[in-house]
């Protein structure tokens, strides 16, 4: 059988993706209790996080976790725009989250969700330090 460049390079990208598959490991299934988590402190804003994981699914999408702690009348950092996709799940406090210039403010329980390259920002408006999970889809 005699296959052309334009045949090879339509096996190219399964190619790459099996080369990878053998070389990065998946996040695997497991608890991460609270008290293992090491904290980040950002002397700034006084800003906590703690990096629960990052890394490719069993699908090859890249999955991140981080849970942050941030004072009243902070930001974590200036808004911003990343090619990855993120969720915010409130579980203290009140936020303000901007995106593309747009503010909406979300307390316990709210969702926040930003597409790729979408300029976003978020502030901590309440009186009491906000906690939040931060996922990352595609880092």
């Amino acid at each position: 059988m005699k296959l052309s460049r334009r045949d090879l390079s339509a096996f190219l990208p399964a190619l790459l993706v099996a080369s990878a598959e053998g070389e990065t490991p998946v996040l695997p299934s497991k608890t991460y209790p609270w008290e293992d988590m090491a904290v980040k402190k950002n002397a700034e804003n006084g800003m906590e996080a703690r990096n629960v994981f990052k890394g490719p699914n069993r699908n090859g999408c890249v999955t991140g976790l981080h849970i942050s702690s941030l004072p009243p009348g902070k930001s974590p950092h200036l808004p911003h725009r990343h090619a990855h996709e993120e969720m915010m799940l409130v579980r203290e406090g009140m936020l303000d989250c901007m995106v593309s210039g747009k503010t909406s403010r979300i307390g316990p329980g709210g969702v926040f969700y930003v597409a790729s390259n979408e300029e976003h920002g978020i502030k901590n408006v309440g009186s009491v330090t906000a906690q939040y999970f931060v996922v990352e889809f595609g880092a």
